[in-house]
């Protein structure tokens, strides 16, 4: 029930967000290992890239990778936020007076993200190539030549085997157990201090988690934005059939390169979307989450009253 419920939360959130992580994606992409001037600017903003990705590909290819990023969800939220919901319910997450500890729910919830960066690495994999994909006048990045999700999938199984559907893991796994802890950690300690603080509370409720989802990601946002281009990076380019990349030989010398060719702000591209994507589906998932866990609780204590 606690991976169905996680599951649910997070689709239900990617439903709404695909197009922003589309631009995302290709803002990522854009000028990769070029300097400033040396390379043809396609997409100039964030608005502007939404613009010209729907009226050169089309306006369908904002939800490009839906399928594959909705299957994502169930993986990697059904393991991490059903993960921490058990741990929840256990109290593991609390200290011994019964506050809610930081230091345990980020502990937790970085193991929670590892195991499901893990669990949904090979349909992230596909998403993220599925997205860069386009049309070539406006084309950044390798570009796979994928007709879908099980044709991107046969085409890794192909050429790196079993193992080549976890290709890009290396870059997922710091992304999600910094982004999992920050985002818990910031939503749970802005829950109990907007209900407990002495200057203006807020119940415990739809209000009260809404607040605390979006400063979970403004926090997620600054922390991750780094991380989630190297994992942009690392999942989309290409590799040779003994899975060496093409382009990167492993994470730290994709951040060695960025650092070198694009500087601090190439670290921090597509962070208008990036924060644009990950707030509305922090605020989201953790609403459909609580919601969620309260017909849950409340089915279970109907069962109990009947008996």
């Amino acid at each position: 029930m606690e991976f169905t419920i996680g599951a649910l939360s997070a689709m239900g959130a990617g439903c709404f967000t695909n197009p922003l992580e589309v631009v995302k994606t290709r803002l990522q992409l854009q000028g990769e290992l070029r300097k400033r001037g040396q390379y043809t600017v396609h997409y100039k903003n964030f608005v502007h890239a939404a613009y010209v990705i729907a009226k050169t590909d089309g306006i369908l290819a904002l939800q490009k990778g839906l399928a594959p990023a909705l299957a994502h969800q169930v993986l990697l939220n059904g393991v991490r936020l059903g993960g921490y919901q058990i741990a929840e319910e256990r109290k593991l997450n609390l200290k011994e007076n019964g506050e809610v500890s930081l230091a345990r729910t980020v502990a937790i919830g970085a193991v929670m993200g590892v195991a499901g960066a893990y669990a949904g690495s090979p349909l992230y994999l596909v998403k993220t190539r599925l997205q860069a994909q386009s049309a070539e006048c406006i084309a950044v990045g390798t570009q796979h030549k994928v007709t879908g999700t099980f044709d991107a999938l046969c085409q890794v199984y192909k050429s790196g085997g079993i193992y080549g559907l976890w290709t890009g893991v290396t870059g997922s796994v710091p992304r999600l157990a910094v982004g999992s802890s920050c985002q818990l950690g910031t939503f749970y300690i802005a829950k109990e201090f907007l209900a407990n603080n002495s200057y203006y509370q807020i119940e415990k409720g739809l209000l009260n988690t809404t607040v605390a989802s979006i400063l979970g990601g403004v926090v997620v946002a600054i922390f991750m934005g780094p991380l989630d281009v190297i994992s942009t990076r690392l999942y989309n380019q290409a590799y040779d059939n003994h899975g060496r990349g093409l382009i990167y030989s492993g994470y730290f010398d994709c951040m060695k390169k960025i650092w070198k060719t694009e500087g601090f702000a190439g670290f921090y591209k597509g962070i208008v979307p990036c924060f644009m994507r990950i707030g509305p589906h922090t605020v989201l998932c953790f609403v459909f989450w609580d919601q969620l866990k309260q017909l849950q609780h409340n089915y279970f204590d109907s069962k109990r009253n009947l008996i």
